[in-house]
């Protein structure tokens, strides 16, 4: 998993609520198990015409949100099903860090998993966000895992609260399984005392 330090990048405003993940990536998108390629079917109920060409009035498909890293939404976002994919296409799509006044658990939690840094703030500064993220490629906003700090485009700046643990692993690139070869040494040792007192398991 990519390292999270920092990101500067504009803030796409998709001022809507209950954003589930069959509208993050439909369900008839859900046929692989690969983290690469599903960007293309991001929020495609929303973002495409039936006619497959984009529709101008998706933030997204606008020039100056289109390769944004930071996504500003609206509360529970992620809420619906679990899928995973969800993730996978935001990060995928070039997401890097969702701005939002609550979300759903899961997803929350899977956020994490896949390098995506989602950020809990009051809904009364969510709101001045999204009025900053208005100017477009003017509203340049810079996020700051190690120090929990989001700058404003006026320079402003706001704190946010993560746990520390998860601060930790998005910090060092760690997923699940970064976690667990991280005590590889420790592992093996262990291994190896167990194959001198009980060899019959490795037989």
């Amino acid at each position: 998993m990519d390292k999270f330090t920092s990101i500067r990048s504009v803030g796409a405003p998709l001022s809507m609520i209950n954003i589930d993940t069959d509208m993050i990536i439909p369900q008839k998108h859900l046929k692989t198990i690969k983290r690469t390629g599903l960007g293309q079917y991001a929020f495609s109920n929303i973002r495409y015409n039936d006619d497959g060409s984009e529709r101008d009035d998706f933030i997204l498909n606008q020039s100056a949100y289109r390769n944004a890293q930071i996504l500003i939404t609206g509360e529970n976002f992620g809420c619906g099903s679990s899928r995973e994919h969800a993730p996978w296409a935001l990060k995928d799509l070039g997401i890097k860090c969702i701005i939002a006044s609550s979300f759903a658990d899961i997803f929350y939690g899977n956020c994490f998993k896949n390098g995506i840094l989602p950020i809990i703030l009051p809904q009364e500064i969510i709101d001045q966000l999204l009025q900053d993220a208005e100017f477009g490629a003017n509203a340049i906003f810079t996020v700051d895992l190690e120090n929990l700090q989001i700058t404003r485009p006026d320079g402003a700046v706001i704190g946010f609260e993560i746990d520390g643990f998860r601060q930790h692993c998005l910090i060092n690139g760690l997923d699940d399984i970064g976690l667990t070869m991280a005590k590889d040494e420790i592992i093996t040792s262990f291994e190896e005392k167990q194959r001198l007192q009980q060899p019959w398991l490795y037989e």
